[in-house]
């Protein structure tokens, strides 16, 4: 092989499912956007609903005043959510998000003393995010349809 072969081709072991790999790369980087954007959706929906509810818990892990961090909080998970979904300000919204699970990292992690299992799932999230924020949100986006991105 010359140094010139695309290292996918090189590497495959099955070099005839490159085309399929090809093929589906987007839609699954598309996919995971989405399905990340829905969950971090989801998972703001309840604090979207009551935006001061979180005050006292981020008070407690040094967050003040929380009266100003939990609507924040509030409108990074909902809000923050839609625009990953749909894939409009891609790479801020990621970039958002992705700090706030680094929170919550330290929170579990340092602060309520859980270690890495605790951890673990905003670890994920968190370069889920990461990824995005890097990456933006490709040609299946509203940044890309509007041909523009951050």
């Amino acid at each position: 092989m010359s140094d010139t072969t695309d290292f996918t081709e090189r590497r495959l072991l099955v070099p005839a499912v490159k085309g399929l790999y090809d093929a589906a790369h987007e839609s699954a980087e598309t996919i995971l956007r989405v399905v990340a954007g829905i969950a971090l959706v989801t998972h703001g929906f309840g604090k979207i609903q009551a935006p001061f509810g979180a005050a006292g818990m981020l008070e407690g892990f040094g967050f003040y005043p929380g009266t100003f961090w939990s609507p924040l909080l509030s409108c990074t998970e909902f809000f923050g959510g839609i625009l990953i979904t749909i894939g409009f300000l891609t790479r801020p919204a990621a970039f958002a998000a992705m700090i706030v699970l680094l929170v919550t990292v330290w929170a579990h992690w340092i602060a309520m003393g859980q270690g890495y299992s605790g951890a673990e799932k905003s670890i994920l999230w968190a370069a889920i995010f990461f990824f995005f924020a890097i990456r933006g949100g490709n040609r299946h986006s509203v940044d890309a349809r509007i041909g523009r991105e951050f």
